[in-house]
């Protein structure tokens, strides 16, 4: 559900401005309305939050220490200085790396010679050049005109260098190469120096988290407690000739009482009053703990807007079933649970809010969907001649044609259920009036349905009376106070829309048989490889029948968690938002508030 919100306007003093808003902040429970313009032309504001951008991306860039800052810790600054030096030297020896590995590969070909040599014979009288060309090209009177000697020789081209006196003239046709002027030794081991030296930057990056770390998140929080200060104060409205500033925000009407007590210590003058339809009303969602657990994948949408429901409560058992009946195994939901640490942070790798509790609840709906099927890591245990497990079978086991058909029954239900909250939704937006022509709609799937299902003639009077209230919610009261014809229009554009849209909405739902039915074969098949690619030698056999198991399955899993939290997201973002007439678009609540116990 969401909070309901009071507004508050306040008129402060010029002189008082400031203190009154550290006042506020200690309060921490006004969402003040902010103006993006002062937040625009300040340039100290854009100056603090262009520092706050830089410690935060070497805050992220640093390993997670949980060692506390000494008293000798350094200051962020110093942090961050010595994050750039560290940075700044990486890029130096990577940079030089790739230098000394292009010329290593020039040298490959040619061997490991020292170049001092060279300079020793030309200081004889005697100059050494090196050459290549392709292997056809090469000339074998090189040899006897200019000394010339072979080094290297492949399919494609010939290396070879010509030795000749000072101030002779080599002309062949080949292309001259100018080497490195180090030997092939000294950069392979220059080579392996600086690789030692950025081997140990990850280190010196530890190190300096170890200390540097706890120093930033204080400073980040503190620099955001500054931040959010220069935000409000800008946010004020200079009125009567600057000598007031008025000031607007947004409080939860439980907290309104108190809220007002300590403003009346203080001698503030402010109006409390009720929203407006006009007003942008910042959203604080208040669910109980099932519910909140589900709450990261509202956000992952949007939040709803101030005026409509929050359908978390209400998607949220839907979204456990789903995930089930997509992984649909029991031994990987116990696994789930099991090794939950795992798993949670599996969880939190798709999205860091998710909850321990999450893991386990969707751990427990793979095992309750998995009694449908009777698969335990991918084996049917409805196949053991055991006398519980047949009664269990007699009671739960679905076969695929009966879970097609179960999964497209889920899928009427949901849309039926979210055209119902639509009906209510409009209600209490726009009045009762408004929700007609959906409750005319709910009136004629729910007959049709029960009649095709029940075996109930169309032609029963209480039939008829249904369908014709139907229509007349449809075709006439579908926008109270318009034309007739109009409403007629519509209608029949929400009959197209219906007819067109309603089968794909349904049909979307096969998925969550399809998910099941692909992931129980996978891990049949990674069972019958892992017993038929097995050894003769019952030890190596066991083994490597082990290792299959566990790496299939590991990828089983995987992959089929990431479906059974994508496609479920998409059967609730798209089916059931859609017909329950979800708009989002809400503002979260942010109460101006200390991040800190340092003053801004």
């Amino acid at each position: 559900m969401i909070t309901k919100m009071k507004k508050l306007t306040f008129l402060v003093l010029a002189r008082e401005y400031g203190t009154f808003l550290e006042t506020l902040r200690d309060m921490g429970v006004v969402h003040v309305i902010e103006k993006q313009h002062g937040a625009i032309a300040d340039d100290a504001l854009q100056a603090d939050v262009a520092q706050l951008g830089r410690m935060k991306t070497v805050l992220a860039a640093l390993p997670e220490s949980q060692t506390a800052a000494g008293t000798d810790a350094p200051d962020a600054a110093a942090v961050m200085e010595r994050y750039d030096a560290i940075m700044a030297d990486r890029a130096a020896l990577e940079q030089k790396l790739a230098g000394v590995a292009r010329d290593r590969a020039v040298l490959q070909s040619w061997g490991d010679f020292d170049p001092a040599s060279v300079e020793r014979l030309a200081g004889a009288g005697y100059v050494l050049q090196f050459f290549t060309c392709p292997l056809k090209a090469f000339r074998p009177e090189w040899v006897e005109r200019y000394n010339a000697m072979e080094i290297f020789q492949d399919r494609q081209k010939v290396n070879f260098v010509t030795l000749t006196h000072a101030g002779e003239t080599v002309d062949i046709d080949a292309e001259k190469c100018m080497l490195p002027q180090a030997s092939l030794s000294s950069l392979e081991e220059e080579a392996a120096g600086l690789s030692a030296r950025l081997d140990a930057v990850p280190a010196s990056l530890e190190s300096l988290a170890a200390s540097g770390v706890p120093v930033l998140k204080a400073a980040v929080a503190a620099m955001e407690d500054k931040v959010d200060f220069s935000r409000v104060r800008l946010t004020g409205q200079p009125v009567a000739s600057d000598s007031l500033y008025l000031l607007e925000g947004w409080i939860p009407a439980a907290q309104a009482d108190e809220a007002c007590a300590r403003l009346d210590d203080l001698h503030a003058y402010y109006e409390l009053s009720d929203p407006t339809p006009e007003d942008d009303i910042p959203v604080q969602l208040s669910n109980n703990r099932f519910a909140r657990l589900f709450e990261p994948l509202t956000r992952l949408y949007m939040l709803p807007s101030y005026q409509e429901l929050d359908l978390t409560l209400l998607f949220a058992p839907f979204f456990m079933l789903f995930f089930g009946l997509c992984l649909g195994d029991m031994g990987y939901g116990l696994l789930m649970i099991v090794a939950l640490p795992v798993f949670t942070k599996l969880f939190q790798l798709i999205n860091p809010s998710f909850s321990k509790w999450l893991v386990v609840l969707f751990g427990a709906s793979t095992m309750l969907c998995g009694t449908l099927s009777g698969t335990f890591f991918g084996f049917n245990i409805y196949d053991l001649d055991i006398p519980f497990i047949q009664k269990m079978k007699e009671l739960l086991y679905t076969d695929n044609s009966t879970m097609f058909t179960v999964s497209l029954c889920i899928g009427v239900v949901q849309i039926l259920f979210g055209m119902g909250i639509k009906a209510v939704n409009l209600s209490i937006q726009c009045g009762f009036k408004a929700a007609l022509g959906t409750i005319g709609w709910i009136i004629l799937l729910v007959t049709v349905a029960v009649c095709a299902l029940a075996g109930i003639p169309f032609s029963s009077p209480v039939v008829l009376a249904l369908l014709g209230i139907a229509c007349v919610g449809i075709f006439l009261l579908n926008s109270p106070g318009e034309n007739i014809f109009l409403n007629i229009g519509l209608g029949l554009w929400d009959t197209y829309n219906m007819a067109t849209g309603l089968l794909g909405d349904v049909l979307s739902y096969v998925r969550l048989f399809a998910l099941g039915l692909s992931g129980g074969i996978l891990a049949n098949v990674f069972n019958s490889m892992a017993v038929g690619m097995k050894p003769d030698n019952p030890i190596a056999g066991f083994i490597v029948m082990v290792l299959i198991f566990v790496v299939g399955h590991a990828l089983n899993i995987f992959m089929n968690i990431l479906g059974a939290i994508v496609h479920p997201m998409r059967l609730t973002f798209v089916e059931f938002f859609k017909n329950a007439g979800y708009t989002g678009g809400g503002m979260e609540y942010r109460p101006f508030g200390r991040k800190t116990g340092i003053a801004g």
